[in-house]
């Protein structure tokens, strides 16, 4: 069953942007790794000793028979199937159309969006790339680390789709492109306001008439929420205040915002699907913030210092559009840094940045136990002490670094992705955390840094730090045979909501990391 017509691409997605010389290759392969990441976890099976040929690894698609070869490892690139007695090399097209047919014959069911999002993802790639090389990025190492993420998550079948919309629409508000825009200020009428916590920065960013009070608003999602929000405008519920007079940039996340001169950050809703979700402050999740919020910011209380929590500090919106015009408050950075330290995005350290520590480090085992000793113990005692499940992934991570790029902090923010026991039974908690802190996260850093320094084996250093915790679920990590990875891409296929999460087991590196007898 080795020859199996490909379909065609989706019908309807997004025209390609005209590239630049290279930027088409580039796109490709930006695209196509994190789409082969997901297909070879949750859909493949290994071949050891295929046919894989120098430097690339074989596997079978079951659903089909099909068998498929690619380079490398953490970044597969230059896939190629079996047809017809001959490999064939997949362009970003025909990787598509053998995702889809093996999803089809995997899972009974048709899905006609999601491979349009494929496409989207991979032509959002091509604009960002062509826009990044005429962009200035920011001299702050903190910004570059949150605006560095081509790729974006590595687990994703389409990280990059920004909605099937024109470039044009999206570009000036993509971090990926190193944008940087002032917020739109709103007037909203005083007897519409919806608040609750602290929103006191929110009045400081302008004046607004008597009887309104301040709501800034992002600029694309005002472009997005128009048409409905019209009759606000016309009746005076809303009025329009023009802008702030200083630039905030969009971090990894898209939707918040950073303004370093004000150290003000801001998180918004976004009507457009950002990997698993459609990027709104969703009423469920702020009624509910102040509750998740002060548990976290409680629990790094009594963990004390250097470890932060990034407090959600309150809301404000519209009572008739509570959830398109939400702004959220977050805590800023300057007053919970060690001095002389600069953060770092997680997420950027293994995307790789302009002046990123992890590629330079000297002594790359000092270097990762250093990170371990500050990004570990915090979710582990928020965990064990108070029931606290943080989603500690790569893009909720910051690690501020000293002087000579040593990891001497951890930063976590976002309580929207927090979880409470006994709200969830404490097993589907700790997965959820072992999910986000060791595979989302540990892994990818861990891979990367090897990738950089060839010779270091990460895991005995992970075992360590795991083992100096008084925490059951901890010690059975160390033997446990798998881990749980996220299926990215069967949740999309099946259409399953963007926070149920579903797992599959992944072989567990802790299990074969032991320390020889003596050390």
């Amino acid at each position: 069953m080795d020859r199996v017509d490909l379909i065609s691409p989706a019908a309807g997605a997004a025209e390609p942007v005209a590239p630049a010389d290279g930027v088409a290759e580039r796109a490709d392969a930006y695209a196509a790794a994190p789409l082969l990441n997901c297909l070879l976890r949750e859909l493949a099976e290994p071949l050891p000793g295929a046919p894989g040929g120098a430097g690339r690894s074989g596997y079978r698609l079951p659903a089909s028979g099909r068998l498929l070869r690619v380079r490398g490892t953490r970044r597969p690139a230059a896939p190629e199937v079996h047809t017809a007695g001959a490999w064939h090399r997949l362009g970003h097209p025909e990787l598509v159309a053998l995702v889809a047919d093996e999803l089809r014959r995997h899972t009974g069911l048709a899905n006609h969006e999601l491979p349009a999002e494929m496409t989207d993802s991979r032509d959002a790639v091509a604009a960002l790339l062509t826009a990044r090389a005429r962009a200035t990025p920011p001299d702050s190492p903190y910004l570059r680390s949150e605006q560095s993420l081509i790729t974006g998550h590595p687990h994703h079948p389409a990280p990059k789709a920004r909605g099937g919309g024109p470039p044009a629409g999206w570009l000036p508000y993509a971090p990926e492109a190193h944008a940087r825009f002032p917020l739109a200020l709103l007037g909203l009428r005083e007897d519409q306001v919806v608040e609750e916590g602290d929103t006191s920065a929110l009045d400081a960013l302008g004046e607004a008439p008597p009887g309104y009070r301040l709501l800034p608003a992002h600029p694309w999602q005002l472009d997005l929420a128009g048409p409905r929000l019209a009759p606000a405008f016309a009746d005076g519920r809303l009025l329009r205040l023009g802008t702030t007079d200083f630039d905030a940039w969009p971090t990894a996340a898209v939707r918040t915002l950073y303004a370093p001169e004000r150290d003000l950050c801001l998180k918004f809703s976004l009507d457009v699907r950002i990997t698993n979700d459609i990027r709104r402050l969703w009423r469920h999740d702020l009624l509910k913030l102040r509750r998740t919020d002060t548990a976290a910011a409680r629990a790094f209380e009594t963990c004390g210092p250097p470890a932060v929590w990034l407090s959600d500090r309150g809301y404000r919106t519209a009572a008739f559009a509570f959830e398109e015009l939400a702004a959220l408050v977050r805590d800023g950075l300057d007053g919970h840094l060690l001095p002389g330290t600069t953060p770092l995005l997680a997420a950027g350290l293994v995307e790789g940045f302009d002046g990123s520590p992890l590629a330079a480090a000297a002594d790359p085992a000092a270097w990762w136990e250093a990170y371990l000793a500050v990004v570990v113990p915090p979710a582990l005692r928020a965990f064990a002490d108070h029931g606290v499940v943080l989603e500690a992934h790569l893009q909720n991570t910051l690690v501020a670094v000293d002087a000579d790029g040593t990891p001497v902090q951890a930063l976590f923010r976002d309580a929207e992705g927090v979880k409470l026991l006994p709200d969830v039974e404490r097993a589907a908690g700790w997965e959820r955390l072992v999910y986000c802190l060791v595979v989302n996260h540990l892994c990818e850093v861990a891979a990367a840094l090897a990738e950089h320094h060839p010779g270091l084996d990460p895991w005995p250093a992970v075992r360590r730090e795991l083992a100096r915790h008084d925490l059951p679920e901890a010690a059975a990590l160390l033997t446990a045979p798998t881990l749980p990875g996220k299926t990215n891409l069967l949740l999309r296929w099946t259409g399953a909501d963007g926070a149920d999460a579903r797992y599959l087991p992944l072989p567990n590196p802790l299990a074969g990391a032991a320390e020889p007898f003596g050390t």
